[in-house]
């Protein structure tokens, strides 16, 4: 039988990484802001465009920690109770959480590649792991943010955050990594907005109604 959470469930650790997530999300649209305006500073066939091999190296590290800020919030979504307690939300939350964490890991493995072009097999290799994991991100929070519209813990527009973030992957996220930096920024910065909204409701989920 299908049982759902009651009530939405709050605590200070929930709060706090819901904070780190609205920080990372905000931070992170700063980034692809600056990315997508940023002067090339090498050719185009670089893997490090449009920066030098060692701005893309300190970018690539501080993506990675600000990564960790959007995995906080994918942890405080599920501790919330948001996505009920059925085996969809579950699976759902592995997906995005497994996704998160291998996006984590190939940014930093992306600093391997700084000084090579992107005809290169280590290239190549990074590109099918940034394909991978966010396929497992955007399929787990399309699964995840399908329990949290039925669950019905959230309501108005926060419920639809989560679905929206796994929605977003696939369209538009995905179709602009193939196309110049500054679309694929402007997807990316949008995708980091949505996180941000994800992180202010878990935020604040003890300062206003949810029920």
């Amino acid at each position: 039988m299908t049982t759902y959470s009651a009530k939405i469930r709050t605590s200070s650790r929930i709060r706090l990484c819901g904070q780190l997530c609205l920080l990372a999300g905000v931070l992170g649209a700063a980034s692809s802001a600056y990315l997508a305006f940023h002067s090339p500073a090498v050719p185009e066939d670089m893997w490090s465009y449009p920066q030098t091999p060692e701005a893309f190296t300190g970018t690539r590290a501080w993506l990675a920690v600000q990564h960790l800020g959007l995995l906080a919030g994918l942890f405080a979504l599920w501790w919330s109770g948001a996505a009920g307690s059925t085996r969809l939300g579950r699976i759902g939350h592995a997906g995005a959480v497994a996704g998160m964490i291998g996006w984590i890991i190939t940014e930093v493995a992306a600093i391997t590649a700084r000084h090579d072009t992107n005809d290169t097999t280590l290239a190549g290799l990074l590109v099918v792991g940034y394909g991978l994991f966010s396929l497992f991100m955007g399929a787990g929070l399309i699964l995840e943010g399908i329990a949290v519209l039925r669950a019905r813990v959230w309501h108005g527009w926060r419920r639809w955050l989560p679905l929206a973030l796994g929605i977003w992957v696939f369209v538009p996220l995905m179709p602009a990594m193939g196309s110049p930096v500054e679309s694929a920024e402007a997807a990316m910065a949008g995708w980091m907005l949505l996180f941000a909204a994800l992180g202010w409701c878990l935020a604040t989920l003890d300062r206003r109604q949810t029920g």
